[in-house]
């Protein structure tokens, strides 16, 4: 008498909660920043959840497949996007609200946009970073009026020419065509002395700047009670 056997295998991971927690969209945006982030990546946030069989991830990627990548995804008309399989009419009516929130950033008048005319200016923007328990890095992009784009947060944890990726660091900036960056990273100990490492790092990053047309104006290292250095008027990497 044949018995017929049944082979077990091990079901795909099919949802979020069964990746590794470094490579959840939330987790990564939260300790890299979202400039490091894939489209679908930013997409699957938004999206939340996938369907049997399909994680969000795979949701969102298919989904800029079929819809032309952001470009098409931003112009699908309401009724389209909601019958893709696993969006639906609530995902749908989230993704042209965020859609249209960035569309009126893009139209602000420039005088709504801040602009940067002095190290201090920078350092009034990004103010928190006092307050920060760990090391973070963070850059403010700028257009030709040294108006800021963005803000992102690009690294996290100590700031040193072996972990810092330079590429990482400037991926946001040519995304949004900024033609000028400021850097910015705190000293938890309060003191805002530059470390030789500070300037190393500055001197690197300034050179990846050159070559890709993207001036480097200036690196801050803010300390506690509103102390700052500015490494550019030290001459430190610049």
């Amino acid at each position: 008498m044949s018995h017929t056997r049944r082979e077990t295998r091990k079901a795909p991971a099919h949802t979020i909660h069964a990746m590794h927690a470094n490579e959840r969209p939330r987790e990564r945006l939260a300790h890299l920043g979202a400039g490091v982030l894939s489209d679908a990546e930013l997409l699957a946030i938004l999206l939340r959840t996938g369907y049997r069989g399909v994680n969000v991830i795979d949701l969102a990627a298919d989904a800029l497949e079929q819809c032309g990548r952001l470009v098409g995804l931003a112009r699908m008309p309401f009724r389209e996007l909601s019958k893709l399989k696993g969006i639906g009419p609530a995902k749908a009516a989230e993704l042209h609200a965020c859609f249209e929130l960035g569309r009126r950033v893009a139209q602000m008048a420039p005088e709504e946009k801040p602009q940067i005319k002095s190290p201090a200016d920078a350092v009034r923007l990004l103010s928190d970073m006092a307050r920060l328990e760990q090391e973070e890095m963070r850059t403010l992009l700028l257009d030709t009026k040294n108006r800021v784009l963005a803000r992102p947060r690009v690294y996290q944890g100590s700031v040193h020419t072996t972990v810092v990726r330079i590429g990482e660091l400037f991926r946001e900036a040519v995304r949004m065509n900024a033609t000028g960056i400021i850097l910015a990273h705190n000293h938890p100990s309060g003191d805002p002395t530059p470390s030789p490492e500070d300037a190393a790092i500055t001197r690197e990053i300034v050179k990846a700047g050159a070559l890709l047309d993207i001036e480097v104006l200036d690196h801050l290292v803010i300390g506690a009670q509103g102390k700052f250095t500015s490494l550019k008027e030290r001459g430190l990497g610049f």
